[in-house]
């Protein structure tokens, strides 16, 4: 019953985490980001300013929440993929999952004009930082569950650097993507990790 309540707790925690940064990033998207308070998105959260601050130390700490669930599920996705799936192919799979779209689903064009304002709050100086912040935040789960499938420890070299190189080639594929509207962004991360699945080989 304790570790069902502990479990309940954790959830809702999420849930709360994922609602003020959906908050904060709607508002932003609405007003601009340097137009929105603490404030202001805690009232749209229907909680307190207070706890706004419990869960986050600044607006571009919440605008990236949302990333750091992602690594979540990345590790999880990753945990369920074959035992004798080659561990490129599961990860490049896990990185994929959260991005792609449903099967046959187009964006609409008011979706597209979301995405291209979110390419917009992602390039802020700030919320690019935090991005960078999530990564590590996720890297020590993404290292446990490389270690679980390779069979190797979490203080050997090789899962560290496979996590580091896949947290470095989504953050490259983002950051490029801020940069880009041109490209989606789920044809970057498979340009990204299709590079590092062949051993990053020099260009011709």
């Amino acid at each position: 019953m304790v570790m069902e309540d502990g479990g309940l707790r954790e959830r809702k925690k999420r849930e709360t985490r994922l609602a003020l940064s959906q908050a904060t990033i709607r508002l932003a998207l609405e007003r601009g980001f340097d137009d929105v308070s603490v404030d202001d998105i805690a009232a749209a959260a229907n909680v307190s300013a207070r706890t706004f601050r419990n869960y986050f130390t600044s607006k571009a700490e919440a605008v990236v929440a949302a990333h750091v669930e992602r690594g979540h599920r990345i590790v999880e996705v990753l945990r369920e993929r074959p035992a004798d799936e080659p561990l490129w192919d599961a990860v490049t799979h896990a990185v994929l999952a959260q991005f792609e779209p449903p099967e046959g689903r187009t964006a609409s064009p008011a979706e597209q004009r979301y995405t291209s304002a979110l390419q917009r709050l992602l390039a802020e100086p700030a919320i690019r930082h935090e991005v960078q912040r999530a990564q590590l935040t996720s890297q020590d789960e993404l290292v446990a569950a490389i270690a679980d499938r390779t069979g190797a420890d979490t203080t050997d070299l090789y899962p560290q650097v496979v996590a580091a190189v896949t947290g470095t080639g989504l953050a490259t594929a983002m950051a490029h993507w801020t940069r880009d509207p041109t490209r989606s962004l789920v044809s970057l991360l498979r340009e990204v990790f299709a590079q590092i699945r062949t051993g990053l080989p020099e260009p011709r």
